[in-house]
């Protein structure tokens, strides 16, 4: 892409990569995945740094696709195992069978018996990667509820396309079970201004119509289910846009070896075509079973 023109539109993808394994432990191509998403802008969750200085799976993906880490905020620290040397056929093993594949500090542990597996330590994040020049970079600070594991933030940023600038932002949420309706509402007051040309997306932990009730001026560019990836239910992963943002396309993108599938949308700034929700519905494509 010319970066010295601004585009036209803009491709941005959201995608828990649950550190890049499954729920065994077992890699997966993290970068494979992200390549074939070919996005401008990607929001990643669950993007793990070891300890030590080893590069993390969002500077992995940044680095191999030429993309800019513009914001990477270590929000927890935990343990990575092994992968499991009883693994099966299936993503992960069945409660109760197994404890999961990492365990964040001051997480309760689940799952059955002793566990021997070697692990590592590191940190556990949100990043956004871009191949635009992205200014002013903000972290918003939503805070640490007291069941959950992980501190909670809003990642802020500005591109430019051809119809004006687009605020791009970025978010993990808590869990509904962690009274993660505080951090919502936290949310709402730093998002930009409806007025303004602006996009969120994330793992919001949260069906559409709720994340709706608590940003009611945003208007959701796909509708589609995300989790769990092989075999999905629900839509737990989403892009929101203002009135002032055109959605062109968007889809669900297919199983690539996380709990969560992506979720990539076309967008531009300036254009009057209503997009889903008032109006016309964007060409939405899902990929694979679900």
């Amino acid at each position: 892409m010319d970066h010295r023109r601004p585009p036209t539109v803009l491709t941005l993808a959201t995608f828990n990569v649950h550190l890049g394994v499954d729920g065994w432990g077992r890699p997966y191509d993290v970068v494979g995945a992200c390549r074939a998403l070919d996005a401008d802008v990607l929001v990643l969750q669950e993007s793990w740094a070891p300890d030590g200085g080893d590069p993390s799976t969002a500077a992995t993906v940044g680095d191999r696709l030429g993309m800019e880490v513009v914001a990477e905020v270590g929000l927890a620290h935990g343990r990575l195992f092994a992968p499991s040397v009883t693994a099966g056929p299936r993503w992960g093993p069945r409660v109760g069978q197994l404890r999961k594949a990492f365990h964040l500090d001051g997480e309760r542990w689940g799952g059955a018996g002793r566990d021997d597996r070697p692990f590592v330590y590191g940190t556990w994040g949100l990043a956004l990667l871009s191949r635009l020049p992205v200014n002013g970079v903000t972290v918003h600070p939503l805070g640490r509820l007291r069941r959950d594991a992980a501190r909670r933030v809003m990642v802020e940023g500005t591109v430019t396309l051809d119809g004006g600038d687009l605020v791009v932002c970025g978010t993990h949420m808590s869990h509904i079970t962690h009274g993660s309706h505080t951090h919502y509402r936290r949310l709402a007051g730093e998002l930009p201004p409806v007025t303004v040309a602006a996009v969120l997306a994330g793992d919001m932990n949260l069906w559409g119509p709720p994340v709706r009730s608590y940003l009611r001026e945003w208007r959701r560019a796909v509708v589609g289910k995300t989790w769990p990836a092989p075999r999905p239910h629900s839509q737990l992963d989403h892009v929101l846009a203002t009135p002032p943002v055109t959605v062109v396309a968007a889809h669900i993108g297919e199983f690539a070896g996380s709990d969560h599938r992506p979720v990539v949308v076309t967008v531009a700034v300036g254009a009057t075509r209503p997009g889903p929700e008032t109006g016309d519905r964007p060409s939405t494509r899902r990929v694979g079973p679900g």
